[in-house]
């Protein structure tokens, strides 16, 4: 199948993509993380960085708050003590860009300062206008997440008519804002948000229809790793979801998607290095 080709431009780097599908790291510096790999202070983030690294990632996403349903707001300070050290860090010694997981523009403004060239927020179709000026100023990227709701009423908000096409609409609206404001075209990455206000065959219809989003004319994140709705088919706790992601990325990759959003780096590399061969095969 033909891929279309993006160029992500973020400050100063380039991401191609297109040719092969990238892989976002996730480090979670928190010690309720739905996926149970929160990792608490500076030292034991920037060794799972590493690692996520090591094991092939293309670009590593820090985030300091937990979205799972039912989570507890943290403050932006505490938010900033758990992020900002790590990405400074990072910052001096990699190449590859680093993504902040954030809805406070505050921890943002210090995320970006510190390095960081992405934005990923999962408030993305609810996004201030502040939010966004402060993303243009900074000529950063940003990740356009799909939600209804906040997580902690997101659930009740998950009714859709057809969820293709709304995800697709609401994705619209928000894209068309951030160009009115101002930012580039090739500075914005949309994500249908699987698992947020979505049920379980939402998440799968949006997966198997994901190309579909390919109307929007952005790049394409998806992020499944480990979600619930793999538990609920493979009845596993989320130690036991490595398989279901992979089938989740192979086939979220054979309908597009230019980046994926996953814990366990190194399996999900040998699973898009098949996917992308098959491809990227010739007759």
């Amino acid at each position: 199948m033909s891929r279309i080709r993006y160029d992500l431009c973020a400050r100063d780097f380039v991401l191609s993509l297109g040719h092969a599908t990238r892989i976002m790291g996730i480090v979670n510096g928190t010690p309720d993380s739905f996926s149970g790999d929160g990792k608490m202070g500076v030292a034991a983030c920037l060794r799972h960085a590493r690692k996520l690294i090591r094991e092939g990632a293309d670009i590593i996403d820090i985030g300091g708050e937990s979205t799972r349903p039912g989570a507890l707001s943290v403050s932006a300070r505490e938010e900033a003590r758990r992020v900002i050290p790590v990405i400074d860090a990072l910052a001096r010694k990699i190449k590859i860009p680093i993504s902040v997981d954030t809805s406070k523009i505050d921890v943002a403004c210090r995320a970006l300062d510190a390095g960081a060239s992405i934005v990923n927020d999962i408030r993305g179709t609810r996004i201030s206008t502040g939010f966004l000026k402060m993303v243009r100023d900074y000529n950063a990227a940003i990740v356009i997440m799909h939600m209804r709701g906040t997580p902690a009423t997101m659930h009740s908000l998950a009714k859709y008519k057809d969820v293709v096409r709304e995800v697709i609409e609401e994705l619209k609206i928000s894209v068309e804002k951030c160009l009115a404001i101002g930012i580039k075209k090739d500075r914005i990455i949309v994500d249908p948000g699987i698992g947020f206000a979505k049920t379980a065959d939402h998440n799968l219809a949006l997966i198997s229809h994901l190309n579909r989003l390919n109307v929007l004319r952005c790049p394409i994140l998806l992020g499944t790793s480990r979600k619930s709705f793999i538990g609920q088919i493979l009845k596993s706790d989320a130690g036991g979801r490595l398989m279901g992601t992979a089938a989740t990325v192979t086939a979220g990759a054979m309908q597009g998607a230019h980046i994926v959003r996953v814990h366990d780096v190194q399996a999900i590399k040998e699973t898009l290095k098949v996917t992308d061969a098959i491809l990227n095969a010739h007759a």
